[in-house]
């Protein structure tokens, strides 16, 4: 009787989310009804503001990959399979010296409204890029760009190798900004494509664009839906109401595993990192945090929560990179051993409870994490037992304002998150973004002179062979100071309806929605 209830339960509150998001109709229509007006409907448990992404337009935060994974927005250049540049909107470029890049723009690409995209379009775009976005200002590092026809001249403030890695970003996306942007973050791209509508956290409805320039676009409408709760995700895609999903529970997987649905799956560089807070008092202590590195068991999260759907990480790049995997060493999981340095330190369990004391403080860290990427959650009450089981005292914040409470230091110790660390192929973006005192997203405070130096070099080094080794070296930093725990690499996985196509997992976790995707035949 209990499990028939829940049962029950689950079905309503599938009912319920999709009347919320589909404007509180009287009934969902039907896979047959949709496949009639060549309808996709996408679940996705990471299109909201929690993730930073509250709208489509690329120059705010992170919603440049709902931009690019929904079709709406493309950038010059693209990675390929095998993560190697290879042009997109554009068809060549010339590095003129260390300091200046000539691209040449295709001419056969018009935006969603018809606009041809010729070089100043290009630049009034990137122009307005480095204005408002702060992260892609320090990671472009632009001077001057001039258009000249389909030509644009990028000029940097310093020599910048990974120059087009990082237009390959998803911030890149070329928007017509003589359309503007919408004040609910709205914009005209060049994909195959057009977004109409849109409500943060539920809802995106897109449209055909008729003036795709790559092909004619497979479905005349798709809608994104923005599911967060594993269990109405599962029975959405069972009961026929979603034709595929992005951020599927393992625990479901099996559930697919059947002649009705496609599985498409790729490694990734997306890592399940904990963040150390420098400006915290424990963690300030260098056994504290040595203890928490080796007490953290990355084997049984892969095995048991991943469902094998990874593999332990190392340091921040998974194995198939030069500059991942047994390039570095880390700290095994050894809780016999944390115990004896914090025994060693001062820390000791005087009262009996479990948890360790020192000076009269205990030993208790406050992990901050989100729950819309479901890994996370299980990440943190699988530290809470490890940790517990050592002597330390593990309170779980896991709130969709993670992003609020992160930028306050003395709100957490311990920061969990889940990130691509790699998106353009390149180690620099890992470091620029999360490890130096320039960094947008140096959540932990984290500063060491050393790194600073050969972040230095890095970005001015074009040898691919010498950016490997740097690379090495900064990621072995970082896990002598303990300042990052790299937990898992992530394998990603989209599952959709059989009588779908084209919907393929990419390394870098970019193109979801594109041309190719149509009804199966």
């Amino acid at each position: 009787m209990k499990q028939t209830k829940t049962i029950a339960a689950l079905a309503m509150a599938v009912c319920m989310a999709w009347l919320l998001l589909t404007g509180c109709s009287s009934h969902a229509p039907s896979s047959t009804e949709r496949a009639a007006e060549t309808t996709f409907v996408l679940g996705d448990t990471t299109f909201n503001a929690e993730n930073e992404e509250p709208d489509v337009n690329p120059h705010n935060a992170y919603s440049g990959w709902a931009c690019i994974r929904y079709g709406i927005g493309e950038t010059l250049f693209r990675y390929s399979d095998e993560m190697e540049i290879e042009p997109w909107l554009a068809t060549d470029y010339a590095l003129v010296d260390a300091w200046t890049w000539r691209i040449t723009l295709r001419d056969d690409v018009t935006f969603s409204n018809g606009r041809p995209m010729d070089g100043e379009a290009v630049k009034a775009c990137l122009d307005h890029l480095v204005e408002v976005h702060d992260r892609a200002r320090g990671d472009l590092m632009i001077d001057n760009i001039t258009a000249d026809g389909q030509t644009v001249t990028i000029t940097t403030t310093e020599p910048r190798p990974t120059l087009l890695n990082y237009l390959s970003d998803p911030y890149g996306c070329i928007i017509d900004l003589e359309a503007g942007i919408t004040e609910d973050g709205m914009v005209i791209g060049t994909g195959p494509y057009i977004a109409t509508a849109l409500s943060t956290g539920e809802k995106l409805d897109l449209v055909k664009n008729e003036n795709y320039w790559n092909g004619t676009p497979g479905f005349d409408a798709v809608t994104v839906l923005t599911i967060s709760d594993g269990d109405t995700l599962t029975m959405a895609l069972q009961s026929g109401e979603i034709d595929a999903t992005y951020g599927m529970p393992y625990a479901s997987y099996p559930l697919f595993q059947n002649d009705g649905y496609t599985f498409s799956s790729c490694a990734t560089s997306r890592t399940f990192l904990a963040h150390m807070n420098f400006e915290s008092p424990i963690i300030q202590d260098s056994t504290v945090r040595q203890a928490i590195a080796m007490g953290i068991d990355k084997e049984r999260f892969v095995e048991d929560l991943l469902g094998g759907n990874g593999y332990p990480a190392a340091g921040a790049y998974p194995d198939n990179f030069s500059f991942g995997g047994d390039a570095v060493t880390a700290k095994a999981y050894d809780p016999e051993g944390a115990k004896k340095i914090l025994e060693a330190d001062g820390w000791v369990d005087t009262d009996g409870d479990g948890i360790r004391e020192k000076d009269g403080q205990t030993l208790t860290i406050r992990w901050l994490t989100y729950p819309s990427r479901q890994e996370l959650p299980l990440l943190a009450e699988a530290v809470q037992a490890t940790l517990g089981d050592i002597g330390f005292e593990v309170i779980i914040n896991s709130t969709a304002d993670h992003n609020r409470i992160r930028m306050d230091p003395t709100a957490w110790d311990v920061y969990a998150s889940a990130m691509v660390t790699a998106p353009t192929g390149d180690p620099a973006y890992f470091f620029t973004s999360h490890c130096l005192d320039s960094s947008a997203a140096n959540n932990g405070r984290y500063h060491r002179d050393t790194l600073e130096a050969l972040a230095a070099e890095l970005n001015e080094t074009f040898d691919t062979g010498r950016r490997a080794k740097l690379a090495v070296e900064m990621q072995q930093i970082l896990l002598e100071d303990d300042a990052f725990v790299f937990c898992a690499h992530l394998q990603m996985s989209m599952i959709s309806q059989s009588n779908v196509t084209g919907l393929v997992a990419h390394p870098c976790d970019f193109y979801e929605i594109t041309v190719d995707l149509k009804p199966a035949t």
